[in-house]
């Protein structure tokens, strides 16, 4: 006969009796010995991802410009002269000059502070009023919610580049803010659904809810336990959305309705080159090109942050 296996001893497959059993795999710590938190995760990911590195290059590239024009091209933006208008590239000239004899390279160089900032300012404006309008709603709803809802269905059914020619047709400025006070009056609805949304989601989950039932405030709740963890899609959307406010600008000063010269920025200088296209394309193909690698840029590095964020896709 066989023999058996001692009493209350059970072989596990692959096992000899008496062996112990392998131990539950511990969650995923860091250097400390603390398990690691998405943020941690997703800047461990953020690191190795290729896609984030060249857009922050590039992104880095443009912010250096726009705080410092003057450490990479020596003239001024505004000094033209009619005898080198449309003229090719040349010595100390790289990029030629334009219909108005005024050097491409320098104007691209210093429409890049321009572009930068309205999208920057623009997107913070988004992203703090939106977050707060749509976080309160989502925490709190009732009425608020319904009424909040309505009003961003009303925004949505608004045509940006419409909207941007009757809005800022009226309202004008020499400065950048009425074109950036229109980016925020449009844009905040965006950010605000999904601020919601994010919010209506976290407040459900079980720590939420030991916190509410161990006395913690409402306002306790949605500052320490909800928003650390509703705000990730919001800075995905916002971040993508900043590459959109630049193209916006520049299309509203291509039509002539955003920013007005001698205000230096690449959707005046694309306006005022597309005339002679034929014969100085140049003039029309550097701010273009610039413009787009910025926008491309701006929307490589929401799509790294979004993988890098989504557990999904992990």
């Amino acid at each position: 006969m066989p023999e058996l296996e001692p009493e209350g001893e059970i072989a596990a497959p692959g096992l000899t009796v008496g062996q112990p059993l392998p131990l539950e795999k511990a969650p995923t710590t860091g250097a400390t010995g603390r398990p690691r938190s998405l943020w941690s995760d997703a800047w461990r990911d953020l690191r190795r991802n290729p896609v984030f590195l060249a857009s922050s290059l590039i992104i880095l590239f443009l912010l250096f410009i726009s705080l410092w024009p003057s450490a990479i091209t020596w003239e001024s933006p505004l000094k033209c002269d009619l005898a080198h208008a449309q003229e090719g590239s040349g010595p100390g000239h790289p990029f030629g000059y334009d219909g108005q004899g005024c050097d491409v390279y320098t104007r691209t160089v210093y429409g890049a502070r321009t572009s930068v900032t309205v999208g920057v300012l623009a997107t913070l404006g988004v992203a703090v009023l939106g977050s707060v309008l749509g976080g309160l709603a989502g925490f709190f709803g009732g009425a608020g919610d319904a009424v909040l809802s309505r009003i961003t269905d009303v925004f949505f059914a608004i045509p940006v580049v419409l909207g941007g020619l009757v809005l800022l047709s009226v309202v004008t400025g020499d400065t950048v803010w009425p074109v950036i006070g229109f980016m925020v009056l449009l844009g905040w609805p965006q950010i605000s659904r999904i601020a919601r949304g994010s919010v209506i989601t976290a407040k459900q989950h079980d720590y939420v809810q030991a916190a509410r039932a161990l006395g913690a405030s409402s306002s306790r709740i949605l500052l320490r336990h909800i928003a650390p963890n509703a705000v990730a899609p919001v800075i995905v959307v916002a971040t993508i959305a900043l590459g959109t406010y630049i193209a916006l600008e520049a299309t509203l000063s291509y039509l002539g309705v955003g920013l007005k010269p001698p205000t230096v920025s690449w959707g005046i200088d694309i306006s005022a080159a597309s005339p002679y296209v034929r014969n100085a394309p140049h003039a029309l193909l550097w701010p273009s090109g610039a413009l787009a690698l910025t926008v491309l840029a701006f929307i490589m590095l929401g799509d790294a942050i979004r993988d890098a964020l989504d557990p999904k896709l992990r």
